[in-house]
């Protein structure tokens, strides 16, 4: 077994029934914590975009951000980074590279552009991304005025994509009114719904999110636990179409990133509900995205892809899955009794991915703090530092020095 597990250290307090345990020799990379982290994104917030643009990949070459404009997918999360620096302060206490910096203002800032985009938005279905930063406020000060209109105007947004009849909110529009297309990338989506469900009680969103989710657990998932990245349905009879992928290899492929954020997306709905399938789910998903890591334990951009030509690595897909892989982690502890063997093992596999993607692409030198990103293979688009690695990267990091694993 990866790791040993002793009577030895309360975890975190939230999970004050479970039994007490450790993670042994949990060593996060010096990356992890590296001052440079704090320097590159300042960097960044403080850079002049008129009008407002934000990051969302590098370029391959001196990686250089590439900015884009709000009414993007990517936009909330450079602010949601603000805020996760934020939280860090308050974790890594005496982190000089943290000191003197107002990371809450900067996170407020950059998240101002995104208030147009409550009402006039093209990315549809991604609102739900949009909302990060303010359910990040909500957070901090649950009276904010600004974040509670934000996160009600873009749940009430998603939900007005929901079919009855699919059972699921709609992914991308298509030329065709009849084909309802989903993707597994949704799941991360259905947060907001749930936030503003804690604002309102509105139970229709929370029966929204629940929906969607039995469904892309039914026409998602293979058997082994893998996952398509598309499935289209009729929008009129509710039947499945087509299964197939977009930014994977082939149709019957794993694409990493939808696996992660498959993981990612039922170990939260089974933390929002307590619904035993969603925990289910994330185990099956997590089971085939760890059984089929490659030896050298760098994840690729699909899982299915040849070797040669070498396929690309997808440090995104890896930071994200490391997140999922903790927050199930979390959930293991909440049973009744809690599943110490399965938490432990998620924890270590999670930190071993983050050692591996850290040795693979941190680099010093670039405006982002991890290369080898894949945004969309198909395109070409990889090599590339991403917007959304970089937070999860972070975010890994503060879960685990909120659970008492790791110091900073």
């Amino acid at each position: 077994m990866l790791v040993l597990i002793t009577c030895a250290l309360t975890l975190f307090s939230s999970f004050t029934s479970a039994i007490p345990h450790k993670v042994d020799n949990v060593v996060l990379p010096v990356e992890a914590f590296s001052p440079l982290i704090a320097q590159k994104i300042l960097a960044t917030a403080q850079s002049t975009q008129s009008p407002s643009k934000y990051p969302q990949y590098t370029d391959r070459g001196v990686g250089a951000w590439q900015f884009f404009s709000p009414d993007t997918w990517t936009t909330g999360f450079f602010p949601s980074t603000l805020y996760a620096l934020s939280t860090r302060a308050k974790l890594c206490k005496g982190d000089r590279s943290l000191d003197g910096t107002d990371w809450l203002g900067l996170a407020r800032r950059w998240s101002a552009a995104e208030i147009p985009l409550e009402t006039k938005t093209g990315v549809g279905h991604d609102v739900g991304f949009l909302s990060f930063p303010f359910m990040d406020e909500l957070d901090v000060n649950p009276d904010n005025q600004t974040a509670i209109a934000a996160v009600n105007k873009f749940a009430t947004a998603l939900a007005a994509r929901y079919n009855p009849i699919v059972g699921c909110t709609r992914s991308w529009d298509a030329a065709d009114p009849t084909d309802f297309q989903v993707i597994i990338d949704n799941m991360m989506n259905l947060q907001v719904l749930f936030a503003s469900y804690a604002l309102t009680k509105n139970e229709t969103l929370r029966d929204i999110a629940i929906s969607h989710a039995k469904k892309t657990m039914i026409n998602h998932l293979r058997p082994d636990g893998s996952s398509f990245h598309v499935v289209d349905y009729n929008s009129t009879t509710g039947a499945v179409i087509d299964q197939r992928t977009s930014q994977g290899f082939a149709d019957n492929s794993t694409w990493s990133r939808g696996q992660a954020w498959g993981i990612y997306g039922f170990a939260n709905m089974y933390k929002n509900t307590q619904i035993f399938d969603f925990l289910e789910t994330a185990r099956r998903m997590a089971q085939y995205f760890l059984d089929n890591m490659p030896s050298d334990g760098i994840v690729p951009w699909d899982f299915n892809a040849p070797l040669n030509p070498p396929r690309p690595a997808d440090t995104s897909a890896a930071m994200i899955a490391a997140n999922g892989l903790i927050l199930l982690a979390q959930q293991e502890l909440t049973l009744h009794p809690p599943n110490i063997v399965g938490s432990t093992t998620y924890l270590a596999s999670a930190i071993d991915i983050i050692k591996k993607t850290t040795t693979l692409a941190w680099k010093p030198s670039w405006q982002s703090l991890l290369s080898n990103g894949t945004v969309n293979n198909p395109a070409r688009n990889n090599l590339t530092g991403i917007v959304y690695g970089d937070y999860y990267f972070i975010r890994a990091a503060n879960e685990l020095v909120s659970m008492g694993l790791t110091p900073c």
